[in-house]
């Protein structure tokens, strides 16, 4: 199996603090894996037989409840470390992860996990940080479907993946990886109906463009305003 080029995770946050040898080290043991758009990296409750960094492209997170709804937790932005169950001591996915575009990702095994950690004590920090981060995030998301309005609730999550995944375009701020309605609806425990609604309402008054499964913020701090409540 060839070596990974370490210039390749020369900016993925789960490696800030590590010598370059110890990337290198890291990097031996694990494998590229192309996934094409609509493959899933796993499933919901499948054993955690490995975990991945991001290289290339956009992963959506999703969460199937008991009464079989879907709920989208998250996407999965390049550089991003995602599936390390054995992290928060799961022996299985808590998820399902589905490219939404074509793919690749760095994969060890999950196996690995505790000798790695063990070797490379920052890998652990870093992992654990990284964790933290998005237990906030869900925290946030939780408080906002609890007490926010709607329109504030979907002018947040439009918010939080354009500083996740920004293009700027000449119409404005675009999301870069296809998103659809329904995608934000589950995102923001909003019915589809009421998000095409807003949506819709956004676009007649030039906060945002929207296509098929497209969407260009254009007017971003009008929507930030929105999403805070503030007067303009």
């Amino acid at each position: 199996m060839a070596a990974v080029d370490r210039s390749l995770v020369a900016n993925v946050p789960i490696f800030d603090g590590l010598a370059p040898e110890q990337i290198d080290q890291l990097l031996q043991e694990a494998q590229s894996m192309r996934y094409p758009k609509g493959t899933n990296v796993f499933q919901q409750d499948e054993e955690a037989h490995s975990f991945f960094i991001l290289l290339h492209g956009h992963l959506r997170v999703f969460k199937l409840t008991p009464d079989g709804q879907q709920v989208v937790v998250r996407f999965v932005a390049p550089g991003e470390v995602f599936g390390v169950a054995m992290a928060i001591g799961r022996k299985t996915y808590p998820a399902t992860a589905v490219a939404v575009v074509d793919s690749i990702a760095l994969v060890w095994p999950s196996a690995a996990w505790p000798r790695l950690v063990a070797t490379h004590p920052g890998l652990a920090v870093n992992t654990l940080q990284t964790v933290g981060n998005r237990l906030q995030d869900a925290h946030t998301r939780v408080v906002e479907m609890s007490t926010e309005q709607v329109e504030r609730r979907i002018a947040h999550v439009l918010l939080r993946l354009t500083k996740q995944a920004g293009r700027k375009v000449e119409a404005g701020v675009q999301i870069d990886f296809p998103i659809t309605r329904q995608d934000v609806a589950e995102m923001t425990g909003a019915t589809l109906h009421t998000v095409s609604r807003v949506l819709s309402a956004w676009e007649s008054q030039g906060l945002v463009e929207g296509g098929r499964q497209r969407i260009i913020i254009r007017e971003p701090h009008k929507l930030f305003m929105l999403a805070e409540d503030l007067p303009e």
